[in-house]
Formats: C-alpha cells, sequence, structure tokens
C-alpha cells in the first residue's frame, strides 16, 4: 500500500524524487489530507458535481473523491479508511494501473469504464461479508435495470452478466483490527463506454460493454449516481437484517442457480455439481456428482455448457 501511496502522490507532482527516502521514515498515514486533497481537483471525463447534482443518498456518495489516475480504488479506500473518514464515501478512479478482481486476478480499467470503491462502517460479523457481495451485486443489477439493460445476470458470487457476458465484477475487502472488522471496502469495476477490442485479446470472450449492448455511449456520471442511490437502498435493508429480501433480489437474477458448473475452491479442489441454489448466509448450494450437497462459502463457479 506504502509505495502504491507514493507513485500516487508523485505523479501528481506532490513529491519529488529527494524526498521518497525521507518519507520512508514517515507515517504514510501523514500524507491522508495531501491524497484527499487531490481527490477534490477536477478531472476530465468523471465529475463529482454532476454525481452529487440531486444526489438522493443521506450517507452513499455524500463524500466524493474523484482521481485520474491510481492503481485501485480499493487501495485508495483501504488507506483513507485507516484515518477517520465518513461512512459511505466514495472513491472513483478514471483509470486504474493495478487493479485486482478476485484472487489476485488482474483486472483491466482502462478509460471509459466506472471502477470505483465504497468504504462502509457496517457493525457485522466475518459471517456476513458474503452477503454484502451479492447485495452489491443486486444493487448493480437494478442499476443497470434502470438504464435500460434488459434481464442483468448475476453470476456467483460478484460477477454481473449480460447475454451471457461478463459488464462488472465486484471486490469485496475487509478492514480488520484483532479480529474485529473496522471497514468494508467495496470495489465495483463496470465496463462502460468502452469496445471490447479495447481488453487485450485474452480478455475479450465472455465480455462485453454496457456501449456495446446499449448500441450507445451512455454518461458515466448518471450511472455513479443510479447506482450510488440503489446501493444505499439496499445497504439500508442489509443494515435491518433484511437479508432474505437481499436473497430473493439476488435470486430472482442468478445466472448461476440450474447450472452445471465446475466449482474450484481456494484450496485447490476442484469438483462438477448442479447449482440447487443459494443459503440464508451467501454460500452457494451445490450438488455433486454423488448426490451429496456441498456448501461453497468462498472460491469460483466456472459455468460448463
Amino acid at each position: 500500500m506504502r509505495t502504491e501511496i507514493i507513485k500516487l502522490l508523485k505523479k501528481e507532482g506532490k513529491l519529488s524524487e529527494d524526498a521518497i527516502d525521507e518519507i520512508k521514515k514517515v507515517d504514510i498515514l501523514d500524507f491522508s489530507s495531501i491524497v484527499q486533497e487531490i481527490g477534490k481537483q477536477e478531472t476530465e471525463y468523471i465529475k463529482s458535481s454532476e454525481i452529487s447534482k440531486e444526489l438522493n443518498t443521506e450517507y452513499i456518495g455524500q463524500n466524493i473523491f474523484v482521481y485520474n489516475e491510481v492503481s485501485s480504488t480499493n487501495t485508495v479506500a483501504k488507506f483513507l479508511s485507516m484515518n477517520e473518514i465518513d461512512n459511505g464515501t466514495v472513491i472513483i478512479s478514471e483509470k486504474q494501473t493495478n487493479a485486482r478482481g478476485r484472487s489476485g486476478k488482474a483486472w483491466e480499467s482502462p478509460l471509459g469504464g466506472v471502477w470505483l470503491s465504497i468504504i462502509l462502517n457496517p457493525n457485522v460479523d466475518h459471517s456476513k461479508l458474503p452477503l454484502i457481495t451479492l447485495a452489491t451485486g443486486v444493487a448493480v443489477a437494478k442499476t443497470l435495470e434502470k438504464l435500460g439493460v434488459e434481464n442483468p445476470e448475476i453470476k456467483w458470487p460478484n460477477d454481473i452478466m449480460i447475454n451471457g457476458k461478463k459488464v462488472c465484477g465486484i471486490l469485496t475487502e475487509a478492514v480488520a483490527k484483532f479480529n474485529t472488522i473496522e471497514n468494508v471496502i467495496i470495489g465495483v469495476g463496470i465496463d462502460a463506454n468502452l469496445n471490447v477490442e479495447d481488453f487485450p485479446e485474452e480478455l475479450q470472450v465472455g465480455t462485453t460493454t454496457l456501449k456495446e449492448e446499449l448500441g450507445r455511449t451512455g454518461n458515466e456520471n448518471l450511472l455513479i449516481k443510479t447506482f450510488l442511490e440503489e446501493f444505499e437502498i439496499i445497504s439500508e435493508l442489509f443494515n435491518q437484517g433484511g437479508y432474505e429480501e437481499i436473497l430473493k433480489e439476488w435470486r430472482k437474477r442468478s445466472y448461476t442457480i440450474g447450472k452445471i458448473v465446475e466449482v474450484r475452491t481456494p484450496f485447490n479442489k476442484y469438483y462438477d455439481g448442479y447449482v440447487v441454489g443459494i443459503g440464508k448466509e451467501g454460500a452457494l448450494i451445490v450438488e455433486k456428482i454423488d448426490g451429496t450437497l456441498e456448501k461453497v462459502i468462498s472460491g469460483e463457479c466456472i459455468i460448463k455448457n
């Protein structure tokens, strides 16, 4: 994190080469105010003033930082969360240079996409973190529906699909101290005003963009504003313990239930199965070939043709 924050400060002309060695002797958190100051400067495409205008939320997005380029909005969000920062603060970047998805996979983030992270201070147990990811997926899907996308679906645990192709990914990370969750960082990447050809060739298969699906260039600021409003609605439902309602909305849009999949767990355990449903804690319920049921709490599901 230190290296990535230093790169941001250097790129914005806040540090000279000579100053970098001196910084190693200083608590990097001392630079939080400078990082926040950079995030309040004018940017070319994403405009916090347009997002904030008539934004119908109580706390989500009431504090917004927008950057021209960062390594990862989740990294900047985690850094800022270590100081006193408002619940619901949003970090946005027009471009990311070292973003990552689940399991540390690289996430391509060129200009034209929507790359943002939300800082939450929820009073939750670790067991509820999967539900936060599912709730975010519902918020993204509802946002796309409002913008004219027909039948967006959610692939467990963190992808949004249009016509069987991925258009959005979600990465939820907890900032914990002594086994207590202090903050939750929710990263969202939406392939908005991009062409599939903008991505490396190996990522083009199975990927789509809002521009290609809707046949037009959209308003990125409106997309972000709509998402923040939908996210606050689902966040409040989560805070009130409305987990079953969240799961109901998720199931309605599930791309995974009813499919034959290959499950890949974090412990390199692979097996095929049929997705029966999703449990109340957000775990995928898979019927294995031998007829036994398995709860998949974390891992990856590869849909098999």
